[in-house]
């Protein structure tokens, strides 16, 4: 769509009104313009999302934050509410579904599906959906990523061969590694909107390109060991299956878990392996806010096309369910926000676990082409099939576990702890005058930062073990409660050995030059 003609179109609509059903079969995105050679720009989006705003009164444009550009972040509200307001879409009472794209801007395919989403709710289609539903879409979510288009990022993907943006934000930043440091304005701009918005779902889109398989999209919930056992019942037991089957017997797609097999060098058994179990990532973030979580990744060999409907068909199955079972999902998230972890073992480390049985992956094929702007190597989805029987590591069992306390005790000193609890949204009050109590303490007898950064951070780990003492609190300290819905995530911020906690970030690094305890102490 080219800005002449969102201004022709937008003054066209101010005579229609917001009338649903609206004809906007004018309306494209780059992609579908271009033939799918290219993506869709930061500016041409926000024409777009404004036509869509003016055409449908069900459709209400906003913005949850800004980039480290000072790009405004789009959020689009769909649903009988009154305006876009976290209180109005609160009011409702009706189930929240967050779908997020392009937090890698190489990644695009997420970005154009739900413009086409979008397009036809204005037009019309998916009524029934708000009738229990109410959507959050932020479609351009590394805004600043995106508009650095280049021919040679992603060099091997199939498309757009017209170029795409840059996985990092504009500071060099992975924004689905930053769920727990908030490091970016983008990850702060996301948890606040968490924190105001409360989705009950959170669907986070992307592109892989790892291991050659026949799937057209893979997917997953979330991995941490400490997430709320209903939430991943219902996610494997049925959800994920079920629209799986749906998909294969309407489009003859095959979707399934994300995997790789071991990559070379890799010390490992072959099999089909997952990624990650930290809550850096998205989908384990927020799994760990007691809320349900799929991550998508459609398969970066396949057409630029085909990687758009493939993501786009997998939303519209994941809603579609989410509509005929949204009493349900309420219900579980409520569970879990109300079930206390106090007292019982939680992870600190983890490991993949490897199924019981072998399962059956297919695997597929890619054939070079070349791309015909540089010249260089592209990969094509071949439609073969190749099932092979392994077993997988799908999910993660605890290596080590530490019993979860009552509460926390963070000094006032601490402000860059107690900003990001702040900004998490975890609940705490404050001692007005000084206290001495009976309290554990962790005393460090070793650490280890690693050479090499990671993300402009040397992870730091620290060894050692609790022990009771007694100490004297000032006024001004923090008393954080883990009987609160963030207790399992307020867990895996505050505790020493946490494999992706504040000490792992670096948060305490000043306080740890020559500290011997951890400064943070806690409460059976």
């Amino acid at each position: 769509m080219r800005g002449w003609s969102a201004i022709f179109w937008l003054s066209m609509l101010s005579s229609v009104g917001h009338a649903q059903g609206v004809d906007l079969s004018f309306l494209q995105t780059r992609a579908e313009a271009s033939n799918y050679r290219e993506t869709t720009r930061y500016n041409e989006l926000m024409g777009f999302l404004d036509v869509l705003d003016r055409s449908f009164d069900k459709i209400h444009l906003t913005n949850f934050g800004y980039t480290t550009e000072g790009r405004s972040l789009p959020l689009v509200v769909v649903g009988d509410v009154a305006d876009a307001s976290p209180e109005a879409v609160r009011a409702t009472g009706k189930t929240r579904v967050f779908i997020q794209a392009d937090i890698h801007a190489g990644e695009v395919c997420g970005k154009e599906a739900m413009l086409v989403m979008l397009r036809a709710l204005a037009a019309g289609q998916h009524g029934t959906w708000l009738d229990s539903l109410v959507l959050l879409v932020a479609p351009i979510y590394n805004a600043d990523g995106n508009e650095r288009i280049n021919l040679y990022n992603r060099p091997r993907q199939n498309g757009p061969v017209g170029g795409m943006g840059q996985r990092p934000n504009a500071d060099g930043y992975d924004l689905n590694r930053d769920h727990i440091k908030l490091d970016t304005p983008e990850a702060r701009s996301l948890v606040g909107f968490f924190n105001a918005y409360d989705p009950h779902v959170v669907i986070d889109l992307h592109t892989t390109n790892g291991s050659r398989h026949a799937y057209y999209l893979t997917y997953s919930p979330p991995l941490n060991p400490n997430t709320f056992v209903p939430i991943e019942n219902l996610l494997r037991g049925d959800w994920l299956p079920s629209i799986t089957k749906v998909i294969r017997e309407k489009y003859g797609w095959e979707y399934y878990y994300y995997g790789n097999l071991p990559y070379p060098g890799m010390k490992a058994d072959r099999g089909w392996y997952t990624f990650d179990h930290r809550p850096r990532f998205n989908n384990n973030y927020v799994g760990l806010r007691n809320r349900f979580a799929v991550l998508s990744e459609a398969y970066a060999y396949a057409t630029f096309e085909d990687r758009i409907h493939a993501t786009l068909y997998f939303v519209e199955a994941l809603v579609d369910y989410a509509h005929n079972h949204a009493s349900e999902i309420r219900a579980v998230t409520a569970a879990a926000d109300s079930a206390v972890v106090i007292g019982t073992r939680l992870a600190v480390r983890a490991r993949h676990h490897k199924s019981d049985h072998p399962v059956e992956i297919l695997l597929g094929e890619a054939s070079e082409t070349k791309n015909p702007y540089t010249g260089d190597v592209i990969l094509q989805r071949e439609d073969v099939r190749h099932p092979e029987q392994m077993f997988e590591y799908g999910t993660f069992e605890p290596t080590e576990t530490e019993v979860a306390p009552s509460r926390y005790f963070v000094p006032p000193s601490l402000a860059g702890v107690t900003d990001r609890l702040d900004a998490h949204g975890v609940h705490h009050s404050v001692l007005v005058s000084a206290d001495t109590l009976e309290i554990e303490q962790f005393r460090i007898d070793s650490t280890r930062t690693e050479e090499k950064a990671f993300q402009k951070h040397h992870q730091r780990t620290v060894y050692g073990a609790y022990e009771p003492a007694r100490v004297v609190l000032p006024a001004g300290t923090w008393v954080v409660p883990v009987a609160q819905p963030l207790g399992r995530l307020l867990f895996t911020l505050l505790e020493p050995r946490s494999d992706d906690g504040f000490v792992d970030w670096n948060v305490f690094d000043d306080a740890l030059k020559v500290a011997t305890v951890y400064p943070i102490f806690r409460q059976r």
